[in-house]
């Protein structure tokens, strides 16, 4: 089972066996046996230059930050990653409260301009590249710097509708008020959907394959609640840590677009009446 993993991702490793795993989308997945105990590797074939550099950089700023667990990067090169094993096996039902207040903590890490954390703009969510170039404001960042081109993107290929730069174009001429209060840049996951928060066999919440940036910590939140998978308490735990500021509610649609946007890009056109829905709203 070793033939799709890269020479020189495994190369010093001592394999005695590869188990292939389930988990995420884009890539091939394997719990290693080696000699010093279990380790976690993923590839993918010809995966875009930079995207597991990029990373593994995400999840040792996250584990650095300390605010929750992360596993620790063992070796990247651009053909793959191996990361210290998680147990998971007969995980009991993960400490949503834990998770909440550490998102919280993760969260007032604060940087001094939206976008990359040490000055390489590329970034990806899942395999799909976006612009961290640093911005004086989320506007810039966010809508200008990644929802419009990925929104072009979708138009280009055919995936979305060609009505939705125009809207989006609206949309910019109020961006302010739409983004809302101004809120210095958090250090911000960035892709975290249920499945890349992962329960160990003591209930843990651990964060994986991340999109680190210095953004707006509601666009972890908002990604969150677009796809499910978290509890109450998770959002309760929150708010007694640090509450949103008022119109949370409302600004969810405009922090959605960019993962909406990513899976359109990566799945086809499921999700493009969504962006539509959301854009018409915005734009209105």
């Amino acid at each position: 089972m070793t033939t799709a993993l890269p020479e020189e991702l495994m190369q010093g490793w001592h394999v005695r066996s590869a188990q292939p795993v389930t988990g995420g989308g884009i890539a091939w997945s394997y719990r290693l046996e080696t000699t010093d105990g279990p380790v976690f590797a993923k590839t993918i074939k010809d995966a875009p230059p930079g995207l597991f550099v990029r990373e593994a950089a995400g999840l040792r700023a996250l584990r650095t930050a300390g605010a929750l667990p992360v596993p620790e990067v063992l070796r990247v090169t651009e053909s793959g990653i191996v990361m210290e094993w998680i147990e998971s096996e007969a995980a009991p039902p993960g400490d949503d409260a834990a998770l909440g207040r550490g998102l919280a903590a993760l969260h007032r890490n604060t940087g001094e301009r939206f976008g990359t954390l040490d000055g390489d703009p590329r970034s990806f969510v899942g395999s799909v590249p976006v612009d961290l170039s640093p911005a004086e404001s989320w506007v810039q960042s966010y809508l200008v710097g990644r929802v419009l081109p990925l929104t072009r993107r979708c138009v280009e290929t055919g995936r979305l509708d060609p009505a939705a730069p125009a809207l989006l174009d609206r949309l910019l001429e109020r961006a302010d008020e739409v983004c809302g209060p101004s809120e210095p840049p958090s250090l911000v996951h960035g892709d975290l959907w249920s499945g890349n928060s992962m329960v160990d066999h003591t209930g843990r919440h651990w964060l994986i394959d991340p999109s680190v940036s210095w953004s707006h910590r509601e666009l972890d939140l908002a990604m969150m609640r677009l796809f499910g998978g978290f509890g109450p308490e998770v959002y309760a735990a929150y708010e007694e840590v640090w509450p949103l500021a008022p119109g949370w509610q409302r600004r969810q649609t405009v922090h959605q677009l960019l993962p909406l946007l990513v899976h359109v890009i990566l799945f086809g056109t499921y999700f493009a009446d969504e962006v539509m829905t959301h854009l018409r709203s915005l734009a209105s």
